[in-house]
């Protein structure tokens, strides 16, 4: 039967007779992001992953990822801002977001050490859109203070700006926010939380 529903036309699938079962739901469900997908009617496809650090939520548009979010972060609000703020048609479509996901898993194996994909980074702008730019240039199993990031982005003065952009962070991990620390030493705040930052840096610091 579920052959038989991913070949058939997506309104073929409404016909079917009697309850219908999980499994029937997954292909409809799938079925109709393919056609949103191939139709040109997706702005936004998301996912979950789960990792060692709790559950993440991806999403993308057709440029690029345009958001990664810890689970801290209330996920539902994460997508009800992507709604607002990118396209209100935003769908759970995985499969955009297959090398995402695999590239991920791949970090937290200790197996990557950068990320090669197409980013979105329509939800920065300004000197915050300037820091993310330049924040993969420390390299994995390095760090640098607020204010060597600000000073190397020509701005010194603008230490707490530098923290602001790391805080508000659309894609954290892949834009590797968690690499910028205290001028003491101490790893500072972060999205994801400060025992995440301290994991993902043990993991960096080990691979």
């Amino acid at each position: 039967m579920n052959t038989r529903h991913r070949d058939s036309d997506v309104s073929d699938l409404f016909n079917l007779s009697g309850p219908v079962t999980d499994s029937e739901l997954r292909v409809l469900h799938d079925a109709l992001a393919d056609q949103a997908e191939s139709t040109g009617l997706l702005d936004v496809a998301y996912r979950t992953l789960d990792t060692t650090v709790g559950t993440l939520l991806l999403a993308a548009t057709s440029v690029g990822l345009v958001r990664v979010a810890y689970e801290r972060e209330g996920l539902d609000t994460v997508l009800e801002g992507l709604a607002t703020k990118v396209s209100a048609r935003i769908l759970n479509a995985p499969k955009r977001l297959d090398d995402t996901a695999r590239q991920l898993d791949e970090y937290f194996a200790g197996r990557r050490r950068r990320f090669d994909l197409p980013l979105d980074l329509s939800l920065s702008a300004g000197f915050r859109r300037t820091v993310l730019t330049y924040l993969p240039v420390i390299r994995y199993g390095q760090t640098a203070s607020y204010g060597a990031v600000a000073a190397a982005v020509n701005n010194p003065k603008a230490v707490r700006a530098v923290g602001t952009a790391c805080a508000t962070n659309p894609l954290p991990l892949v834009i590797p926010c968690h690499r910028v620390i205290r001028s003491d030493g101490l790893a500072g705040s972060y999205l994801g939380g400060p025992e995440t930052k301290r994991q993902l840096l043990d993991l960096e610091a080990t691979a």
